[in-house]
């Protein structure tokens, strides 16, 4: 888990500017993904080229078979699916260190105004850092959550059909070197099944948060509109109801 250090210290710091559905996204990412990708998955995983045995002895005919079984290991394959999932929320949040950065010196700027002077207070954070998500920083917010979705429907449709989504124990290759048409038979399909049809759980579940987390920000966004707004019936008010005497 050491190598993910970097990566889940840069997400934990979206977690206090993201919503209570991104929260919930960022935690399955953490606990259901990482996490098990790195404690369990390398381990059930680490063996697949190594206990793969195959009914000849010719020399290369192995790594052949292998190879074209499985152009990318599955594990690599989920490392780069969660670093590119993960791309779009460090963009956002490198957006949001520099809005807080840059209202962190207008603040400082309005300190040391005279009290004549006026300037455009800060518009997406308060003086504790926290972020308000609206205009430009509410846009890139949804912008990222649409490119996650995008990417990892992608990632779904390539483990499709790259391998599917069942482990078959016996792979069929005929290619060369190999003198003739040659069965290799892979260890734990079963076990490595299991993980398989998790790790793919796991995304479709993160797909179902982003939409979720789309709609509501949303309605967020709607509920905002309608409380800025007068109501309608205020504008056109007849004098008598605004206690108005008629003459």
């Amino acid at each position: 888990m050491g190598e993910w250090g970097f990566l889940s210290s840069l997400l934990d710091k979206v977690q206090s500017h993201s919503t209570v559905v991104g929260k919930v996204w960022l935690s399955v990412l953490f606990i259901f993904r990482i996490m098990i990708l790195g404690a369990g998955a390398e381990k059930v995983w680490g063996d697949e080229q190594s206990k793969m045995v195959c009914n000849t002895k010719q020399p290369g005919c192995e790594n052949v078979c292998y190879d074209h079984a499985f152009p990318i290991s599955h594990i690599r394959f989920w490392v780069l699916q969660i670093i590119f999932v993960s791309t779009p929320t460090l963009i956002y949040l490198g957006h949001v260190m520099h809005v807080i950065h840059k209202e962190n010196k207008l603040r400082e700027k309005m300190q040391k105004l005279s009290e004549g002077q006026m300037v455009k207070p800060p518009k997406y954070s308060d003086d504790k850092g926290h972020i308000k998500l609206q205009g430009n920083l509410l846009g890139n917010y949804m912008t990222s959550i649409v490119f996650r979705i995008i990417l990892e429907v992608a990632f779904i449709v390539g483990q499709y059909y790259l391998y599917g989504f069942v482990m078959d124990p016996r792979i069929v290759c005929s290619r060369e070197p190999c003198p003739f048409t040659v069965e290799c038979f892979m260890s734990r399909p079963t076990e490595k099944t299991i993980f398989i049809i998790f790790m793919l759980t796991m995304s479709c579940i993160s797909v179902m948060l982003n939409v979720v987390e789309i709609f509501y920000l949303l309605c967020c966004r709607s509920n905002r509109r309608k409380s800025r707004d007068p109501p309608p019936f205020a504008l056109n008010m007849p004098p008598s109801l605004n206690g108005e005497k008629n003459l």
